[in-house]
């Protein structure tokens, strides 16, 4: 045969057993989680700040940035609803670059997911417990869902993963939400018909069960730019993206009409010092229009504690190899500039 099965993977209850949310930190997800469900609903107005590393390659260095984002975030906390990016897994199939700790524990090692589903539980876990924020997570794998749901308030589907059925139907079954981000080629109407599927009830096949789900009704898109025949990066960002996409809304029949905005991405071309400016346009935008200021909960940032990026091997602390990233002190400097705008 040509796949060949290496070894068999502990079940999700086989995982939670072994590494257990303490019932403290469960109470603590309750609040954040229905806090937040609040936001995307339009029943609070906070807005939501969901910031970190393009990678969460190295615990202790994720969960110092993290305890970093805890302290600033109290000063800024009756204005934003601050979430930790703590991305573990990375839409790689060529064999070059980091997979994520799910396939790589530490970035040099070969691929040992066993080792990578402790390796992020316990990340997680400690992050929570030393700073009482729950983390957001990109659903690269659709089975990872029962893996982590006892952890994560906020899922993203990435570009290339939304056009997939598995992940539109898994998101259905979702009590958080979930963030559908606009496919690569730009076609806002994939994304929208993405947020249909997932508010939708289904039964289909998962993890080897026929599964019902009641739907997400917290299901909504995010924009993160897109990209042209030529490999260009295109913006969705600006203030005429963000009525179309309000008037696509109103086609559509979706509840709680909600917008994360990518700040990196191909609405940066990936140029990491931009977001700052980006994240201030999206603020003049809400404040310009009273349909974007409804629409839009909130931003994405990729940011970490030292500027830009490095190779695998490259050793400096708190620095992404992956996507360049925003360091920590603009970082700082956005948090308390995005409170000043709002």
């Amino acid at each position: 045969m040509a796949l060949h099965q290496l070894k068999k993977v502990p079940t999700p209850e086989e995982i939670r057993k072994i590494m257990p949310v303490p019932e403290r930190l469960t109470q603590i997800k309750k609040a954040r989680d229905e806090e937040l469900a609040k936001i995307i609903r339009g029943e609070e107005d906070k807005f939501i700040l969901i910031i970190g590393p393009c990678s969460a390659d190295n615990e202790d260095a994720v969960c110092d940035y993290v305890n970093r984002l805890a302290k600033v975030g109290e000063k800024v906390k009756d204005k934003l609803f601050i979430i930790p990016r703590i991305y573990t897994n990375k839409p790689r199939t060529t064999g070059k670059g980091y997979k994520g700790m799910l396939h790589q524990p530490d970035p040099n090692s070969k691929s040992d997911f066993v080792a990578g589903l402790k390796a992020i539980r316990k990340m997680h876990i400690r992050a929570m417990e030393e700073t009482g924020l729950t983390a957001a997570d990109e659903m690269l794998y659709s089975a990872n869902w029962l893996y982590m749901e006892d952890i994560l308030s906020y899922v993203a589907i990435g570009a290339r993963s939304v056009e997939d059925q598995e992940h539109r139907l898994t998101a259905s079954g979702m009590d958080v939400p979930v963030g559908m981000k606009n496919p690569t080629g730009g076609d806002l109407s994939v994304m929208l018909n993405s947020c249909v599927a997932g508010q939708m009830k289904h039964t289909f096949l998962y993890a080897g069960y026929e599964t019902k789900t009641d739907g997400n009704p917290l299901t909504h898109c995010i924009l993160r730019g897109t990209l042209n025949k030529h490999g260009q990066s295109i913006p969705n960002y600006h203030y005429e993206d963000l009525i179309l996409l309000y008037d696509l809304y109103q086609q559509f029949d979706l509840q709680n009409p909600a917008c994360i905005v990518d700040a990196n991405h191909n609405n940066s071309g990936k140029q990491w010092q931009e977001q700052p400016r980006i994240v201030k346009e999206i603020l003049h935008s809400k404040r310009h229009s009273a349909e974007i200021n409804g629409l839009v909960k909130g931003v994405m940032v990729e940011s970490y504690i030292e500027d830009g990026s490095q190779p695998i091997d490259g050793g400096c602390y708190g620095k992404s190899i992956t996507d360049p990233c925003l360091g920590w002190d603009k970082t700082e400097h956005l948090i308390l500039e995005i409170a000043d705008l709002l």
